[in-house]
C-alpha cells in the first residue's frame, strides 16, 4: 500500500514547475487586479503586487466613464466585420470549393496570401484609398478595413470544412431540383457551425486587440476603438497605473468571457469535428 500510494520524485519535480510557471503567468493579471483596486496614493506607496490595504471600486467606474464610447466603437467593429466577413468567406469558400472554375486554385491562393502581408506594409496605401474615398479620419474606414481583412480568413476556415464534404452529396441536391443558392442555404449553412465559431473567435480577437488601424486610420475620440482610448489612459504628466489597470481589465473581460463560453468548439476544430455544431 505505501508504494502504491509513493509520491515518485519526478511527479514532485514536474508540480512544482506547472505551480511555478502557472504563478509566472498569472502574475501579470494579479498585478493589474491589485492596481485596479488601489488609489492613486496607494499606488505610489506599495509594489505592484502586494493586496490594496483600502480596496476601492473608483478606478473601475472612473476608466469606464472614459472608455464607454469606444467599448461601443469597438463592439460595433467586431459585429460588423464578424458577421460580414463570415458571411462572404462562407460563400466564397463554396465556390472555390464545389464550383472550381478556370483559375479559382490560383484566385484562391492569392486570397491566402493576403493573410501574410504584414499591417505595416498596408498602411500607406490604406491611407491614400480612404483618404482618396473620403473616409480617412472616419469610423467607416475601419468598419469597412475590418470587413475586408477578415474574408480570406474565413474563407480558409470554412473551406477546410466544404473540401471534406462528398461530392454525391450535391449532386443528389442537384437531382432533387436545388439551385446552388439553395444548395448553400440548405445544406452548407446548416453544417457550418464549428467554422463559424472559430472564424468569429479568431475575427473578435484580432479586431478587438488591433491598435494600429484604429491609431493610423481615425481621428477624435468619438472615433476611436477601445484600444486607441486606453491607451490615451496613460496620462500627460503623471501615469495613473490604477486607471490604466482598471481599463485594461474592462477590455479584457468581453474577450475572455467570449473565449470560456465558446472555446470547447476550438478544440472540437482542431480534433477534426468541424461538422458537429453540438
Amino acid at each position: 500500500m505505501n508504494r502504491r500510494h509513493a509520491i515518485k520524485p519526478n511527479r514532485v519535480i514536474l508540480y512544482l514547475f506547472l505551480i511555478f510557471f502557472a504563478i509566472f503567468t498569472l502574475l501579470p493579471l494579479w498585478s493589474s487586479m491589485v492596481t485596479a483596486l488601489k488609489t492613486s496614493k496607494e499606488v505610489i506607496l506599495s509594489t505592484p503586487i502586494s493586496p490594496p490595504l483600502e480596496p476601492t471600486l473608483m478606478p473601475f467606474a472612473e476608466s469606464f466613464g472614459i472608455i464607454r464610447k469606444a467599448l461601443f466603437n469597438s463592439i460595433v467593429l467586431v459585429c460588423t466585420g464578424v458577421v460580414v466577413s463570415s458571411f462572404f468567406g462562407s460563400i466564397l469558400a463554396f465556390s472555390f470549393s464545389k464550383y472550381r472554375f478556370r483559375g479559382s486554385q490560383f484566385i484562391f491562393y492569392m486570397l491566402i496570401f493576403c493573410l501574410y502581408i504584414p499591417p505595416q506594409a498596408q498602411l500607406i496605401p490604406m491611407v491614400r484609398i480612404t483618404s482618396l474615398i473620403g473616409l480617412h479620419g472616419n469610423f467607416s474606414a475601419l468598419v469597412l478595413i475590418y470587413m475586408l481583412f477578415g474574408i480570406p480568413m474565413s474563407t480558409f476556415i470554412f473551406k477546410t470544412l466544404y473540401d471534406d464534404l462528398p461530392e454525391s452529396l450535391l449532386e443528389a441536391a442537384k437531382l432533387d431540383g436545388a439551385g446552388t443558392w439553395r444548395i448553400y442555404r440548405r445544406i452548407m449553412l446548416p453544417i457550418s457551425g464549428i467554422p463559424l465559431i472559430i472564424a468569429s473567435l479568431l475575427q473578435v480577437t484580432i479586431i478587438w486587440n488591433d491598435y494600429i488601424w484604429g491609431l493610423i486610420l481615425t481621428t477624435g475620440e468619438a472615433n476611436h476603438p477601445v484600444t486607441v482610448t486606453l491607451a490615451n489612459l496613460k496620462g500627460s504628466f503623471v501615469a495613473k497605473w490604477n486607471l490604466q489597470m482598471a481599463g485594461a481589465l474592462w477590455v479584457a473581460l468581453p474577450t475572455m468571457l467570449i473565449f470560456i463560453v465558446l472555446g470547447k468548439y476550438i478544440i472540437r476544430g482542431y480534433m477534426g469535428k468541424m461538422g458537429e455544431f453540438v
